[in-house]
């Protein structure tokens, strides 16, 4: 059984947090779930469908896809604790 986080960023150009969010969540996964996640970096112009189909409605959006239940984010990613709390890892030790 694969107990993998799997996550999906989605991006805009025009955000200017994009950039940082993409730094802050690299940064945020390898320090809390390395080993243990699946990140997915996606330009919401390029992935119109997905994006619907995940109901993002800003840029930038961090997914949680699995485990469920799905959980979302919209910031530069540079709460750790909002996303430790949100993503239920508060209190985990790094396998």
């Amino acid at each position: 059984m694969n107990d993998d986080c799997i996550l999906r960023l989605y991006l805009s150009s025009a955000a200017p947090l994009s950039s940082k969010a993409v730094v802050n969540t690299r940064a945020f996964c390898e320090q809390h779930l390395a080993g243990r996640y699946q990140l997915e970096i996606l330009s919401i112009a390029d992935n119109v469908d997905k994006a619907m189909q995940d109901q993002v409605l800003a840029a930038p959006t961090l997914v949680r896809v699995s485990p469920l239940p799905v959980r979302k984010f919209i910031g530069d990613m540079s709460n750790a604790d909002r996303l430790l709390d949100g993503l239920g890892l508060r209190g985990r030790s790094a396998a």
